[in-house]
Parts: C-alpha cells; sequence; structure tokens
C-alpha cells in the first residue's frame, strides 16, 4: 500500500525554489501569468513526486517574497516534510530565516535542504554557504538531512535531492485514516459540468463521492460530487493528499480560502481558543488584549491575546486565550502561526489545547508545555477540569483529540457516566456529600421517609450524576432508594417530643376544617412553615391524614364520612351533578370538586359528562382510600 505524505517548499524569494520543483516533477507550479511575467512565485502551486515504491508525496510550493508571507503560511499549514531551499550565490537571507521559523511553529517534524544555483557560486563560496546553512538549523527542531548541492542548469544533485527527499518523507508523521476528515481550503473555482470545486491537503480522515459534508465556518451544507488527487479521479479522498472536490449544493461565492470541509457533526467554528504562545527572542511582548494576526490552517484571522499571568516576553512559552474576530475550526494539538498587527511579522507560534474553552477560563493543567501530552494524560486533564458537569464523549475526537470511545481499562479513576465521563475522586465526592445530606435530613427531619430524590440532584449535581451514584450507593448498602426517596438502612420515620407536640397541632386543625381540609398555607399558620410538608406527608404515611391534590390535607376520618354521604346519595339518584352533591355535603364548589376529583381517581365514582354515577370500587365493599 502506497503511502502519502505532503511536502512544502520554503525560501526566500528567488532562490529556485519552482524551479527545482519542476525539475523534480515534471510539472511549473505557477499557474498565474503574472507569476510568469515577473518571475517570482505569488500564490500556491502542487504537483504529484514520485519518491520510491510504496511512497509517494504532494509537493506544495509556496511563494517566498514577503508580501506573500500570508499564502507561504496556508500552503505549509499541513505539511508533513519541507524542502528547504537556499540559494548557494546568496546564502540564508531574511525570508529563509522566517520560513524556517514558521515551518517549525507548524509542527513540522523532517525536511531536506537544497543548496540550489550551485552554478553560479565558487567552490570557495559554496563552502562558506553551506557552514552558513549549518549553523541556521543547528538549533532547529526539524531534523534536517544533509544539504544537497543542485542544479536545475546540470541537473547537478536531483537525484540525491530526490534521496533526501524520501527520507525525510520516511520520518514524517503517519496520518490516520480513520479519524474525522477534515480538509481546510486553499482554493476554489468553478468547473463546468462539475460546479464548485475546492481543494486543500486532506489532514485527516477521508470521505468518498456521495457523502454529505459541511463548509465550515460558512456552516453550508453539500454533497461530494466527485474526487481528483492531482487530476486524477478518485471514489475516497484519503489523507496526506492534495485534494479536489466537486461539490454539489454549496455556492462558489460562498466559500473561500480559509474555509474547512468536514463530514462528522462532531466540528464546530468557535470564537475563541485556548493555546500556548512561543514568541520568538526578537518579537514585542504580549500584554492584555495585544492584537496579532492568528494563521490556522488556510485561515487567517485577528485575534485579542489574554495571557495567563498578565503578559507574554519575548522568547517565553505561556499559556493564552485568543479572542477571534472571526470563527475557526481547531482541534486539540492543532498548531497555529502568530504574526503582528502592524507591521506585519512572524512574532512566533501557538498550539491548541483547548479549542472549546469553557466562557470563564478553566484550561485543564498539564498541557501547558512544549511537548505534547499522551492521550491517557490529556484525557484526564480535561475530565478533571470538567468537574461533576463531565465531559461529553461527544467532545473527545475533537476537544481531545482522542478517539470516541477511549478504553478507560488502563484509566480506574474516571467513570462512565451516561454520555460523560465523569473522575472517580468527583463520584466519591459526590456520594459522600449524599451521605452527609442524607444523615443531616434524618436527623432534622426524623419524621420524613428520608430525603427526595430530585432535592439531591438539585443540591449536587445533575439526574445522571446522582442517579450513577445512587445506584453505587444502593449496591454497597449504604442508602437505600425507593419511590423517589433515599435514606440510611434502618432509618424509621419518628417524631420526637417537641414534633410529637406539633403533630398534635397539625392533627386537630384538621380534625376542625373537616370535609374542607387544609392547604399546607393555611396549616402554616399554626405550624412553623418549614416543618408543615413533612409533617403533613408523615401523617398521611401513618394513614391518618390524606392528601388531595398537591398540597390539601384531610383528617382520614372527616374524609371518609365524607366519601359515604357522597356515594349514598350518588346510589339514590343513580346519577349526581356537582350542585345536587354540593347540597348534601353543605359545601362549595370550591371544597367539593377536588373531593369529587379523589373519588374519581380512585375508582368510587365514575365521571360521565357533568354527572357521577357509582364506581367499581365503591361496588367492591366502600374500603377506604
Amino acid at each position: 500500500m502506497t503511502r502519502h505524505v505532503v511536502i512544502g517548499t520554503a525560501g526566500h524569494v528567488d532562490h529556485g525554489k519552482t524551479a527545482l520543483v519542476r525539475a523534480l516533477t515534471g510539472v511549473d507550479t505557477d499557474r498565474w501569468e503574472e507569476e510568469k511575467r515577473r518571475g517570482i512565485t505569488i500564490d500556491l502551486g502542487f504537483a504529484p513526486l514520485a519518491l520510491t515504491d510504496g511512497l509517494a508525496a504532494s509537493v506544495v510550493d509556496v511563494p517566498g517574497h514577503e508580501d506573500f508571507i500570508r499564502n507561504m503560511v496556508a500552503g505549509a499549514a499541513g505539511v508533513d516534510a519541507a524542502l528547504l531551499v537556499v540559494a548557494a550565490d546568496e546564502g540564508v537571507m531574511p525570508q529563509t530565516v522566517e520560513h524556517l521559523a514558521i515551518l517549525e511553529f507548524l509542527g513540522v517534524r523532517a525536511g531536506a535542504v537544497a543548496l540550489s544555483k550551485a552554478d553560479l557560486a565558487e567552490p570557495d563560496w559554496l563552502e562558506l554557504v553551506a557552514a552558513d546553512v549549518g549553523e541556521a538549523l543547528g538549533a532547529s527542531s526539524i531534523a534536517w538531512e544533509s544539504p544537497v548541492v543542485t542544479s536545475v542548469v546540470s541537473g547537478a544533485g536531483l537525484d540525491a535531492l530526490r534521496g533526501a527527499l524520501t527520507a525525510a518523507a520516511r520520518r514524517a508523521a503517519s496520518r490516520r485514516e480513520d479519524d474525522l476528515f477534515r480538509l481546510p481550503v486553499d482554493r476554489v473555482f468553478s468547473v463546468a459540468g462539475a460546479g464548485t470545486v475546492v481543494t486543500g491537503t486532506t489532514w485527516s480522515g477521508s470521505v468518498a463521492v456521495g457523502e454529505e459534508i459541511r463548509i465550515l465556518p460558512e456552516e453550508l451544507r453539500g454533497r461530494v460530487r466527485g474526487v481528483q488527487v492531482h487530476g486524477e479521479g478518485r471514489d475516497r479522498a484519503a489523507p496526506g493528499r492534495r485534494t479536489a472536490l466537486a461539490l454539489a449544493g454549496v455556492d462558489r461565492a460562498q466559500v473561500g480560502r480559509g474555509s474547512v470541509v468536514v463530514a462528522d457533526p462532531s466540528w464546530r467554528p468557535v470564537q475563541a481558543v485556548d493555546v500556548v504562545v512561543t514568541l520568538l527572542p526578537e518579537a514585542r511582548p504580549l500584554t492584555q488584549r495585544s492584537r496579532v494576526r492568528l494563521h490556522l490552517g488556510t485561515a487567517e484571522v485577528m485575534a485579542r491575546v489574554t495571557p495567563e499571568h498578565g503578559g507574554i516576553a519575548p522568547g517565553q512559552t505561556a499559556g493564552a486565550r485568543l479572542r477571534l474576530e472571526h470563527p475557526v475550526v481547531a482541534r486539540w494539538g492543532d498548531r497555529g502561526v502568530l504574526r503582528s498587527y502592524s507591521p506585519v511579522t512572524t512574532i512566533g507560534g501557538c498550539v491548541v489545547v483547548d479549542p472549546w474553552p469553557d466562557a470563564r477560563p478553566r484550561r485543564p493543567r498539564g498541557l501547558a508545555g512544549r511537548g505534547a501530552p499522551d492521550p491517557a494524560t490529556r484525557l484526564r486533564a480535561f475530565v478533571d477540569a470538567s468537574g461533576a458537569r463531565g465531559l461529553p464523549v461527544s467532545h473527545l475526537p475533537v476537544r481531545v483529540g482522542v478517539p470516541v470511545d477511549p478504553d478507560l481499562a488502563p484509566l480506574q479513576e474516571i467513570d462512565r457516566v451516561g454520555p460523560h465521563l465523569v473522575a472517580s475522586e468527583v463520584i466519591d465526592g459526590v456520594a459522600a456529600a449524599i451521605l452527609r445530606e442524607v444523615r443531616g435530613y434524618h436527623q432534622t427531619h426524623p419524621f420524613a421517609p428520608g430525603v427526595p430524590v430530585e432535592r439531591l440532584r438539585a443540591h449536587h449535581g445533575g439526574p445522571e450524576l446522582i442517579d450513577h451514584v445512587l445506584r453505587r450507593l444502593r449496591g454497597d448498602g449504604e442508602l437505600l432508594v425507593d419511590s423517589g426517596v433515599a435514606c440510611a438502612p434502618g432509618h424509621r420515620p419518628s417524631l420526637t417530643a417537641g414534633q410529637a407536640a406539633w403533630g398534635e397541632t397539625l392533627r386537630g386543625a384538621l380534625a376542625d376544617a373537616g370535609a374542607q381540609g387544609r392547604s399546607e398555607g393555611e396549616l402554616g399558620g399554626a405550624i412553623p412553615p418549614d416543618i408543615v410538608r413533612d409533617l403533613a406527608e408523615y401523617f398521611v404515611r401513618q394513614g391518618t391524614a390524606v392528601r388531595l391534590g398537591r398540597d390539601r390535607y384531610y383528617d382520614r376520618s372527616a374524609l371518609e364520612r365524607l366519601r359515604g354521604e357522597l356515594l349514598g346519595e350518588v346510589r339514590r339518584l343513580g346519577r349526581a351533578s356537582p350542585s345536587q352533591l354540593r347540597d348534601k355535603a353543605g359545601l362549595s364548589r370550591k371544597y367539593l370538586i377536588p373531593v369529587l376529583e379523589w373519588l374519581d381517581a380512585c375508582g368510587y365514582t365514575v365521571r360521565e359528562g357533568d354527572v357521577r354515577r357509582v364506581g367499581p370500587r365503591a361496588d367492591a365493599g366502600d374500603q377506604p382510600a
């Protein structure tokens, strides 16, 4: 199976990048008439390069002139390996240094170096240039192959350069085809019969002809009509390739460089990202609300910087939040380039450590270093930061950069709670808090059967978390949960001496009320309001009181007498209306209707229109409700 990589050129203007690409591939990557007239590359160019059996490359030729750095950065995004070109007759120049920094900030791991135009340099001078290049690359984070002396005029060094590119490509990081599909767009045009065509480097995943896609941040939807790789039709777009997608249902005018084509619904545009910033030693400090240009993927957006600790000094690496003037699509680990607002120069780079940050800064700890933490460490950091809310599993591919269904076996400290992941120590803390509340509730409300589960949810977390904890506590024998109430094993509702006195007051008030009953508010005039409901419910459970509706209570014996009177009248009349029963009971409609609805609910009566007849339960013997 052939592995594909993307190789990007880099180097100062007029150092022969395009000529070298043409000599290696046979393709002239300067497409515009102005490029040919001026003799310099203005925009991105592309060409296929066969390296060896099982290894192929797509070459992205970028402009070297300082006026077109934004185009260079757009082309360098998504590059796996670099071809740094230094003219032998000039040596290291300003854009050489800037392009090198950009490649490092974008995380390129390997590269080859070509000393071009060797036919224009004397041997002594060439030796000095080679030493200069070696010094410039000495501190680079990129693993560079030894420089190759080349000349497109004589053909010298081209085979050796192809070998160096092959070695660099083999060291480049592999892209996963089973990942989420993402293609940052760098060109858009129309083709007769194909419609809107977008091109770019497929960063990850794959998409096939006929599949539905989305274009972000524009929030457009379309369908893949066709796929091409360097002009050849394909059934599927795969990672590590220069790809063209013909899209149905997408207007060319709605898409541009900086748009991103995705397929999975997990992706979403954002206007703030948490990053780790590294400034160049010669850059100006970044302070609160410094305005910068962020190059992320093929997008360029203005951003305001909020450093974690007041400011970021030249040469320093520190965390910050970037508040963007236009939305972007980002993922954990994405690398960007920072350029100053004015004058426009490269000042540093950044790595995304949270593409979907909370409104209040709560960036996961342990992710601010230069090195990328392993997936398990990363996952744990995000789960810890999410607290009792939990980390949605749906966030894992984009926000955390790990599979949707990670193997949690090695991570015993993380629990799966419905669609969320929660730290075990959070679960333990919630469990301890619930046990404390239940014990305290039993002390202050000994006459209650236990704590309503809804109260626990309101105090300690959402339904999924609390139900998860309650299941664990019940399984461990630490709690009993029944009918929406949680209590300690062995708890039996009872009244203290003081509460028993209030209980007698309540029972007396209900007895005095007779068939009218008393509402919770009416009872609160004689009993402390904070215990009225619990006390009344205690007598309901004891069977000496009855609650009708939400909060109206009756003495059971008084309600049973009223039931007997009303049923007797219904039997006598066969069918009785509320007005007929009102006269018999001596109650106003306000008090009668709740009682009639209770009789219907219990089966003592059956409502037919506006009248009632005797129900099946009454015929069975008039047992108490």
